[in-house]
């Protein structure tokens, strides 16, 4: 799969083609677990901002920045979990805020900067690198 996002009025439609690739197309839609690679300023959090929207999200949803993981409400009254590791110094870190009740809690998790925490994600993770292109527009390409 590979998406390309020519700007920010396509957002909201990339992510609910996004979601429902993964929802339709794949064997096995209990896939719900999504590491978002980029560089800082690649527009993770603002994808991850649609996905929320198109997955029913009904709260505000901001950066998990200092937080480490935000819990989200969606119109169904299930979960969805945004993390960013950006911050965490060590994988130990991730063990201290229980990383392992969000990856297998079967809500959606979005996550950020998920090569601090490589070794713990399950192997039904979809990797998804954002790439940013000379023209600024972005690319969505599965690792």
């Amino acid at each position: 799969m590979q998406l390309e996002i020519k700007s920010l009025e396509q957002i909201d439609k990339a992510a609910k083609k996004f979601l429902h690739f993964f929802t339709a197309n794949i064997r096995h839609p209990s896939v719900k677990i999504f590491a978002f690679y980029g560089e800082m300023g690649a527009g993770k959090t603002t994808f991850i901002k649609a996905l929320c929207k198109a997955a029913g999200v009904v709260d505000i949803v901001n950066s998990p920045s200092f937080s480490i993981i935000n819990e989200y409400k969606n119109k169904t009254g299930g979960q969805v979990y945004h993390l960013d590791f950006f911050r965490i110094k060590s994988i130990e870190e991730a063990f201290d805020v229980g990383y392992e009740d969000y990856f297998y809690s079967d809500n959606y998790c979005f996550i950020e900067w998920p090569e601090k925490i490589e070794p713990l994600l399950p192997e039904n993770t979809v990797k998804i690198s954002i790439i940013v292109n000379t023209d600024n527009t972005r690319l969505l390409r599965l690792v």
